[in-house]
């Protein structure tokens, strides 16, 4: 078995203090002003993006990177609050589609409100656009 460098070790260390910290500091800002938490604006966003056809659960959990049992407790919460509604599906009569409100869509965009300027306060002030750029190609092959 391969171990890692100190170098690998320092960088995995400062990466997982780094998404720690912007995680954290985003949450808070946005409980702060009454909003729900991130994942709620990944959901959203990604059933925006769905378009009027929206997401079948598993689509979204695959867009998520989450587990099943975790999207659907967001999910029946989310759908309670008014922000998405379940849809049958056309080819299968078993099945739903989740399509974001217009609620929904007017709370994507609050929350973006304050998660564009925590990317800022935490990023875009920090780094410039030549850094970002690196460290953006750097991340991608973290995970390309």
């Amino acid at each position: 078995m391969t171990m890692p460098s100190e170098t690998a070790v320092k960088t995995w260390i400062n990466l997982a203090r780094a998404y720690g910290t912007a995680m954290t500091e985003i949450n808070e800002a946005l409980a702060a002003n009454g909003l729900p938490p991130l994942i709620w604006y990944d959901i959203l966003l990604e059933l925006e993006r769905a378009g009027d056809d929206g997401l079948r659960p598993y689509e979204l959990e695959h867009a998520l990177l989450l587990k099943q049992y975790r999207v659907s407790r967001l999910v029946d919460r989310i759908a309670r609050d008014g922000y998405l509604r379940r849809q049958s599906c056309d080819d299968d009569r078993r099945g739903k589609r989740l399509v974001i409100t217009d609620e929904g869509r007017a709370l994507r965009r609050s929350m973006w409100q304050i998660y564009g300027a925590k990317i800022h306060a935490l990023v875009g002030h920090k780094l410039s656009d030549a850094q970002s750029r690196k460290l953006a190609a750097l991340l991608a092959e973290l995970t390309g």
